[in-house]
């Protein structure tokens, strides 16, 4: 063995594996805090509010909320649809397949961005807020509260 040769005792070894693991910890950590605060700052905005902030908004990301009202699909796996909050209506072009509780009547959140230069909201991900339960044993009522509120 060379005199020059340092060799490291077995405690300074065991002091540098903890080290690398604890940083890798860390750093698991700060990806997993990333990701979380990225989703939480995801703007979320009414249909009405969403129109109203149209040129605020640009091409940036948000949720949006609304009801469905109008619903139409088309083939290579769009669907296209209206969604109402407060009587202003967005359309919407969602790239993918709905839920399966997704239809006209119900609430939902759509996740996107407007597509640029126009008033047309292109989504990613399709969430529906709450089940059918009280929206189907009421149906009559709620659409006729929902023409007079509108003035249809």
């Amino acid at each position: 063995m060379a005199a020059t040769e340092e060799i490291r005792p077995p405690a300074q070894r065991s002091r540098l594996r903890l080290g690398i693991v604890i940083a890798l910890v860390c750093g698991a950590i700060a990806f997993l805090l990333v990701q979380g605060l990225g989703n939480a700052t995801t703007y979320f905005r009414n249909a009405d509010e969403a129109l109203a902030d149209r040129e605020d908004l640009g091409t940036s990301r948000f949720r949006l909320q609304g009801t469905v009202v109008d619903v139409a699909r088309s083939e290579g796996g769009t669907t296209v649809f209206d969604v109402e909050y407060h009587c202003a209506r967005v359309a919407v072009r969602h790239a993918g397949d709905p839920p399966e509780l997704f239809r006209r009547g119900v609430p939902v959140v759509l996740e996107g961005r407007f597509q640029e230069g126009s008033d047309v909201f292109a989504s990613d991900r399709i969430m529906v807020r709450h089940t059918e339960e009280y929206r189907t044993e009421e149906r009559d009522r709620l659409d006729l509260a929902e023409q007079e509120a509108c003035g249809r």
